[in-house]
């Protein structure tokens, strides 16, 4: 999943393909994975750190094991944030995670108890965590600071030279990593995250966890209830990551999923022509969104914004449509105003990667390129990406930019995990029919390898992300859902559909462009899409 620095998130790949068998340390019995966890389980001491948004907000860490096979071994240690249960009876820990793999789990868990309905919320303690090697947690993982720094080679190979540059980059980062953490990346992947989350579950001192995880949170999700099956009390999925793709060719599925999402901008851009000026023809509109790609690449503007860059400042469009309204205005600002200034404050607010995003990055590739398998043969990543760009050119190269260091990754890599299970209680799976991030048919296969799950659809809808972001009929089912385990029950691929959100409206023709992203809809989406931003 790659994430951008809106949301430092990356595009999540995944694609259909057959099912793994899942790797020694994953697919081990219960008892073996139980055998592995028999340290005494620490307490946790919650210490206040409240603010003015979320005041009875509280923190606290958690010493867990790198190497689950050597529990009494090197220690690291997990950030924990909580917002604790109000009501007179309590459902237990809700743990939630905002995906990445890289996002920082601490500000979803006081986003979704104020989303929540306030008697549902009262219920839970909401637990948010960063994941091992992410933000708050130690160690936290920066293999190479300032590695997207503007301005980069175009993503564009059309020049061996080109390809030369991006070739050395993606090899440097690769060797930064194994270099300066060459004992902790082995143990930088999904099922070792999946083991600290019933780390933190057992110093909370519950029997089962409740979990609701967004984008790779998905995956995340879905292989914890495979480990530890007997320990899911309820589980929510949200944009989800088809598993069965993980995580080579999901990426390409993202690619195409992505360049129909920025016609669909482009489609709303000639919606809007009175606003800005730039045609009635999506074709012709696109037509001018390339030119004015070609000419940053060989003059970038402010000496910022080339190529990459403006791909950089248009990737979260196809996230998030809230996003649409900014993008345009900069666009059109461009073509009509010859106006460069308005293309680097959008990099700088919306695109441009700070410590935080290399951060998120350096923990994406570490997961990534130690969950599964990729070519590491150059000549398959240049014929697969040249296919792709001849049907889907908007974010196909760089897209494999983001993840080529996994062609050159240090360490040994595992085998996805087969999350097929007929083991849980009723399981609730939302998605987007177009998603880009998630593309439709990763929800559609978890439907399936889940037994008993239920399958909420949200048609025509293209954000990434959906519920607690303004729509009523989503929230309703995941309110019900958490108070009392009800699911829907449907006939057909869906168990429930609802009608999608409703598109930004253009800003007014007079206004300059804003400085930072409008919201779609509501607050909450808008608060949920600076939580899971954009991503690859």
């Amino acid at each position: 999943m790659r994430r951008s620095a809106a949301v430092l998130c990356g595009v999540t790949v995944v694609l259909a393909g057959t099912l793994a068998a899942a790797p020694a340390n994953a697919g081990a019995s219960h008892s073996a994975n139980t055998a592995a966890l028999t340290t005494a389980a620490a307490k946790i001491t919650w210490k206040k750190c409240g603010t003015d948004d979320a005041p009875t907000l509280q923190c606290a860490s958690l010493k867990v094991p790198l190497d689950y096979a050597k529990p009494r071994g090197k220690q690291i240690t997990l950030a924990l944030s909580r917002v604790p249960h109000t009501a007179p009876k309590s459902q237990g820990p809700l743990l939630v995670n905002p995906g990445g793999p890289g996002g920082s789990g601490l500000s979803l868990a006081p986003f979704v108890a104020s989303s929540l309905p306030e008697e549902v919320a009262a219920q839970y303690d909401v637990i948010g965590f960063d994941p091992r090697g992410v933000g708050e947690s130690q160690p936290a993982l920066d293999c190479k600071p300032g590695y997207f720094d503007p301005v980069r080679p175009d993503s564009v190979p059309s020049t061996p030279a080109l390809e030369k540059a991006n070739l050395a980059r993606a090899k440097s980062f690769a060797q930064a990593c194994g270099t300066k953490y060459k004992d902790v990346l082995p143990y930088i992947d999904t099922v070792s995250a999946v083991k600290d989350m019933d780390s933190i579950r057992k110093a909370l001192g519950a029997p089962k966890i409740n979990y609701f995880g967004y984008s790779y949170g998905t995956y995340l999700g879905a292989v914890y209830a495979k480990l530890f099956p007997e320990r899911v009390r309820r589980l929510v999925l949200d944009s989800i990551v088809d598993p069965t793709g993980v995580w080579y060719d999901d990426n390409i599925q993202q690619d195409y999923a992505f360049d129909k999402r920025h016609k669909a901008l482009m489609a709303w851009i000639a919606k809007y022509d009175s606003t800005y000026k730039l045609g009635t023809n999506p074709k012709k509109i696109e037509a001018k969104w390339y030119a004015m790609r070609a000419a940053l690449a060989k003059k970038p503007a402010g000496g910022k914004v080339g190529a990459s860059e403006l791909e950089d400042i248009f990737l979260p469009g196809g996230y998030n449509n809230g996003y649409w309204p900014t993008l345009a205005q900069t666009f059109a600002a461009y073509v009509n105003n010859h106006d460069t200034a308005a293309l680097v404050k959008a990099y700088d607010n919306i695109a441009a990667i700070d410590a935080s995003g290399d951060n998120g990055y350096s923990v994406y590739t570490s997961v990534q390129c130690r969950d599964a398998s990729w070519p590491r043969d150059w000549k398959q990543w240049r014929k697969d990406n040249w296919a792709v760009y001849e049907k889907a050119p908007f974010m196909a190269w760089n897209n494999a930019w983001y993840n080529a260091p996994c062609a050159f990754w240090p360490t040994k890599t595992l085998k996805p995990v087969n999350v097929a299970n007929s083991k849980l209680p009723p399981v609730l799976l939302f998605q987007a029919t177009d998603d880009a991030a998630t593309p439709y048919q990763g929800g559609v296969t978890m439907h399936r390898l889940l037994k008993g799950s239920s399958l909420v659809v949200e048609q025509g809808g293209g954000n990434h992300g959906i519920t607690l972001s303004g729509n009523a009929c989503l929230d309703k089912h995941l309110a019900t859902y958490l108070t009392n385990g009800k699911v829907p029950h449907g006939n057909g691929v869906a168990d429930a559909v609802c009608k999608k959100t409703a598109d930004p409206k253009p800003q007014p023709a007079t206004q300059k462009a804003p400085s930072t992203p409008q919201p779609a809809v509501a607050a909450v989406g808008d608060g949920l899409r600076g939580i899971l931003g954009s991503g690859r």
